[in-house]
């Protein structure tokens, strides 16, 4: 099988990501629950994981990382904890249904909430951004780079506008950790939520949020932490604040392990190769007649291409790819339904190929030839 499907999940992981995992399963315990050991392994096998992901990011304390299932978690945990009602929010188009179904709860619940709106090449006006600022506003929640279209979005210009209107920055960095670089402290981002099975490598069932110091959440769920036992509230002290329950250790080992291989590999090897293998694709398909390529390629994105070839279904081109030359794609709306209308493609959806470190030229210049026999 052709793998083309990295902005869902990264299918090949690194050999050492594999091995971790499992030495994980033989050996460790509960992290917090016990002084055996099992659960000392795994407890240092925690702290590890948090510092060298606080280093990774550039969050500047260990103890504001916090494990989670997924991003989703992540910006479920960030916005319940940050957000009320009377109280304003600015996202975009760009964004996914994690970030577009608790702020619409949200604004049932009386938050007040706006967008920036995208065209039809899926980009966005910053001057709407400041347009919408007003004296309620609390945050702008954003992407950093279309789960669709790959368009990444400028945090530093938009950090910048929500600071000066003393607002914060929570950034959804599914589609960028651990493929571009993102830097809390340079791009301004005051709550980070990233997952771990992406472009980070790891296992399913891991990500997490890292919080700049002073940002404060309300805890999202409530239970065991391993410590403060006769407490009858949660913790009030990061990580455990948002932390309850048995943590996915033996996955936070292998997310371990995929940070380190990551940093041997060096970001900057890694963009270059993923976006040399997008620029091929891009820039063959974008030739061939009754095809459709979407987004804005002017600029830095992530390594995805959303397409469409004549009027056909993208569900049955997807299909075709995938039974006729073995080539996994995604199609139809991707979590992405704002997005979807700013493209005109709500009915007829998109076929999504994403690349990963591990595609090779070979499995592109399939991919292309493959899209070229369908449109014919």
């Amino acid at each position: 099988m052709i793998y083309l499907d990295n902005a869902a999940t990264s299918f090949r992981k690194p050999e050492e990501v594999l091995e971790a995992v499992m030495e994980a399963m033989r050996h460790s315990g509960n992290a917090s629950r016990g002084t055996h050991s099992a659960a000392i392994s795994a407890s240092q096998s925690v702290y590890e994981a948090r510092r060298r992901l606080a280093a990774f990011f550039h969050c500047e304390r260990a103890d504001h990382v916090i494990f989670t299932q997924n991003s989703t978690e992540a910006l479920n945990i960030a916005l319940y904890g940050l957000l009320s009602p009377g109280e304003h929010v600015i996202t975009t188009d760009l964004e996914h249904n994690s970030v577009l179904r608790p702020l619409y709860d949200l604004e049932s619940r009386g938050l007040l909430l706006d967008f920036v709106r995208a065209d039809r090449r899926g980009k966005v006006d910053y001057r709407d951004f400041e347009r919408l600022i007003r004296k309620e506003t609390k945050a702008i929640v954003c992407t950093h780079a279309s789960n669709l279209t790959g368009n990444m979005l400028e945090l530093e210009r938009i950090s910048g506008i929500a600071h000066r209107a003393g607002a914060l920055l929570v950034v959804d960095a599914s589609q960028s950790a651990g493929a571009l670089p993102v830097d809390m402290e340079k791009q301004g981002i005051d709550i980070l939520c990233f997952t771990g099975h992406k472009s980070m490598l790891g296992p399913q069932g891991t990500g997490g949020l890292c919080l700049r110091s002073g940002v404060e959440l309300r805890p999202f769920k409530r239970g065991g932490t391993g410590v403060h036992s006769y407490l009858r509230e949660q913790p009030s002290d990061y990580p455990t604040r948002l932390e309850a329950g048995t943590l996915n250790g033996h996955g936070i080992a292998g997310l371990l392990a995929a940070v380190n291989f990551i940093d041997r590999m060096g970001l900057e090897k890694i963009e270059e190769k993923e976006s040399r293998l997008l620029r091929r694709f891009c820039e063959a398909v974008r030739e061939i007649p009754g095809v459709t390529l979407y987004g804005d390629f002017e600029g830095r994105r992530a390594a995805i291409a959303a397409l469409n070839i004549r009027d056909y279904s993208s569900a049955e081109i997807s299909d075709c790819l995938a039974q006729d030359y073995g080539i996994a794609t995604r199609p139809g709306a991707h979590c992405a339904p704002r997005m979807h209308e700013a493209l005109g493609t709500e009915e007829q959806g998109a076929v999504r190929f994403s690349f990963s470190i591990f595609n090779t030229e070979d499995e592109v210049e399939s991919a292309i030839r493959a899209v070229r026999e369908l449109a014919r």
